[in-house]
């Protein structure tokens, strides 16, 4: 038994008549075609998580300047009221 319930036999009759049906210029023309869409959507993919992790280290940057600001500012506003 092969994929649902389809002998391997089967299998390579479908073969030959989309062959026929086809050409293997036509075939080989789509799977080239086919095959770039996939490269093409993997290389977007990639891009993507790479923007979006750039952009999460952006997030985490700023806002561990903004806790060394308002750090520094509590520390400055304090001294004030103190020396007064």
């Amino acid at each position: 038994m092969g994929f649902g319930g389809i002998s391997v036999w089967q299998l390579i009759i479908i073969l030959v008549i989309v062959l026929l049906l086809f050409g293997t210029k036509r075939l080989r023309g789509l799977g080239g075609d086919l095959g770039g869409a996939i490269k093409g959507f993997k290389k977007a993919m990639t891009e993507e998580e790479a923007a979006k992790a750039e952009e999460d280290a952006k997030k985490v940057e700023a806002d561990e300047n903004e806790d060394v600001d308002a750090s520094a500012s509590a520390t400055t506003d304090k001294e004030k009221s103190e020396s007064k």
